[in-house]
């Protein structure tokens, strides 16, 4: 009988670090100055976001596929191609999901394949010069 691998979900501790996750993320792009023109691309409330990446890192990571559940197929370029999306714009993002994954405590190696992970798609949503 063949053993099923643990998937990223479970790695990380499931719901609740998912949870923990997407907080501290937005709470990051909320606060911290080098992130402002990540968080200018957002509107005033954070909260319909950071329910969104919930739910899309929930399924991303192996877990309930919840985004999906909810919006359909995440479509990950086209919905975010009404907004200008270059390489300071995808460096703030990862910059501030690696802080977020070290602050929550996501182990070292998992946070390494995450952030290749992370990178490829933020780089996939860039749709502008620079």
């Amino acid at each position: 009988m063949e053993e099923k691998q643990a998937t990223t979900y479970e790695k990380i501790g499931g719901e609740a670090m998912v949870g923990k996750l997407a907080d501290r993320f937005y709470e990051l792009m909320d606060t911290v100055p080098q992130f402002a023109e990540l968080r200018a691309m957002h509107p005033p409330s954070l909260a319909g976001s950071r329910d969104k990446l919930f739910k899309f890192l929930s399924g991303w990571f192996g877990g309930p596929d919840l985004f999906v559940e909810e919006y359909g197929h995440p479509r990950l370029r086209a919905r975010h191609m009404p907004f200008a999306i270059g390489t300071l714009e995808r460096d703030q993002w990862v910059a501030c999901m690696v802080l977020a994954m070290e602050d929550v405590g996501i182990e070292e190696d998992i946070r390494k394949v995450l952030l290749n992970n992370f990178f490829n798609t933020a780089d996939f949503m860039r749709n502008k010069e620079g």
